[in-house]
């Protein structure tokens, strides 16, 4: 499967952004989806995971109630909807497929398949 990532861009402390990831090459709802990040100079970190259906998610529990995953699984999307934005989320934010697992996980050895990125920017 190939992972288009979307949507980044540059923002004020306490805005919003919403992610996008179009996927191809591949049934999407066969995949655990994951969103990762990578701060500057840091390693990449897990953000949000969703599950194959979209019932079940994951998330660290720095952006727990400022950020949502989902997915349509007949647009092959997946999104992450950013709210109150700090200068500590930014990044640049990866989507990620994992085809093995049947529930969100945060292992990143798990997936398998990448997107490009897209770099997130919040100005304090």
């Amino acid at each position: 499967v190939q992972l288009q990532a979307s949507g980044g861009g540059l923002v004020q402390a306490g805005g919003s952004l919403r992610l996008s990831c179009a996927a191809s090459g591949g049934t999407f709802s066969n995949y655990v989806m994951g969103w990762f990040r990578q701060p500057p100079g840091k390693e990449r970190e897990f953000v949000a995971a969703i599950g194959r259906s979209g019932g079940s998610v994951w998330y660290t529990d720095p952006v727990k109630a400022r950020f949502t995953i989902s997915r349509d699984n007949a647009k092959n999307t997946l999104y992450l909807q950013m709210n109150m934005l700090k200068p500590e989320d930014t990044a640049v934010y990866y989507c990620a497929a994992d085809p093995l697992s049947h529930i969100p996980t945060n292992l990143i050895t798990l997936y398998d398949y990448w997107g490009q990125g897209t770099q997130v920017t919040v100005s304090s």
